[in-house]
């Protein structure tokens, strides 16, 4: 995870960008990977750990009838997470993430291992639903690694 981490920290510093982290099942562990490499605060700006719905809802700006509607892990709250981070910062990317690292609390729509994660560049969102399996700290990290190179992925390419 540390070449992914290192590439996105190439990538943002020679685009000039801050990144912002939002998050809720991994609890940090995110920005702890970002900041764990040496010169982080050139393209790390800050992160939110969001694990309960009021604090998606008072740091964030999640909206509580969304929660309530569509649930905590939700497609639509990945999205406002990403965004708030977005909104909240003068970082111009944020990635957001939200799920079931279980042992338990899963459903038979949302089992656990269920993690929505969304990705916001210059307030475009983009989001996808991931199952990953194992116990509580695979899914954890697995988290962690698809939604750092999923920003990689997104990432445009500094203008030569």
């Amino acid at each position: 995870m540390a070449d992914v981490t290192s590439r996105l920290a190439d990538r943002l510093c020679s685009l000039q960008w801050m990144m912002a982290t939002a998050e809720s099942c991994t609890g940090g562990l995110i920005a702890g990977h970002c900041t764990d490499l040496p010169g982080s605060s050139r393209w790390f700006e800050r992160g939110f750990v969001t694990y309960s719905n009021a604090a998606k809802t008072d740091l964030l700006g999640v909206q509580p009838d969304v929660i309530a509607a569509e649930g905590a892990v939700s497609e639509a709250v990945a999205r406002a997470m990403a965004l708030g981070a977005f909104y909240r910062t003068p970082a111009r990317v944020s990635v957001a993430v939200t799920g079931i690292a279980g042992p338990d609390g899963g459903s038979a729509d949302k089992p656990v291992g269920t993690v929505w994660l969304a990705w916001c560049i210059n307030g475009l969102v983009h989001a996808e639903r991931q199952n990953f399996g194992g116990d509580r700290p695979s899914v954890r990290l697995a988290t962690v690694a698809w939604a750092l190179q999923g920003l990689l992925q997104r990432l445009p390419h500094a203008p030569t």
